[in-house]
């Protein structure tokens, strides 16, 4: 499954009103990166950079005069994006000003369908939080430090990592093979496939007496006390 990574910078909060300004975008296939990427400035017309905006990404008015506008660059955005989910952190917000740009220029909506907000996932992985996109970093061990002021491209490349991490991670790519099967296993093509098995079983960590106990407790329970279908 192919999945854009992406964030955007504007000019303040109201999509209404306010513009998108900077758009990254990450390229991910079956949560791999593929090394494809989307990164542009965009001029917001007549629009300026609300001040508590510019605290938090830096980007000035002056900057953007030279950038293109959105339907400038909407061909080459809409193709990177086609055909994938779309993930975001708190993707409403994204979204929201994506869609309002799209409907300026009579361009159909983004669906809510293909949309995955990673701060909602996030949320079921850790109710406990904190889920920021910094406190992700932090969980999983990914350096942030360069982050000094939030730019699309960077949180979706910092975003990409997290999310690669909330769905198996780095484990997607170990292979438990034992070193004295993997020649042959490559040789046949099988990497990968070969099964190992214990010299010797574990020995019980549970006493008779346990045993029993819990065997009298899935008894009281009935036939569809859940630990009956695994002793059938």
């Amino acid at each position: 499954m192919r999945h854009i990574i992406f964030d955007t910078e504007t000019t303040g909060l109201d999509n209404e009103a306010d513009r998108i300004i900077e758009f990254g975008g990450i390229e991910l296939d079956n949560h791999f990166p593929t090394g494809r990427s989307f990164h542009v400035y965009i001029r917001p017309g007549e629009r300026k950079v609300h001040p508590e905006a510019l605290a938090i990404h830096g980007i000035t008015d002056e900057f953007l005069l030279d950038q293109p506008d959105f339907a400038a660059i909407v061909e080459d955005l809409t193709a990177f994006i086609e055909g994938a989910h779309l993930v975001a952190h708190n993707a409403s917000f994204d979204i929201g000003f994506l869609n309002a740009e799209l409907a300026r220029l009579a361009l159909p909506a983004i669906l809510p369908e293909i949309v995955v907000d990673s701060l909602a996932l996030a949320r079921r992985r850790h109710p406990m939080g904190p889920n920021s996109l910094d406190a992700l970093c932090r969980r999983y061990g990914i350096d942030n430090a360069h982050r000094t002021k939030h730019g699309a491209l960077l949180d979706a490349e910092l975003l990409a990592e997290v999310f690669i991490e909330m769905n198996g991670g780095r484990q997607a790519a170990l292979g438990l093979v034992h070193a004295a099967d993997f020649d042959g296993a490559a040789e046949n093509g099988t990497a990968g496939a070969a099964e190992i098995g214990r010299p010797q079983a574990l020995a019980p960590r549970i006493t008779e007496a346990e045993r029993l106990a819990h065997a009298a407790l899935v008894t009281r329970l009935g036939e569809n006390a859940i630990w009956a279908r695994y002793s059938r």
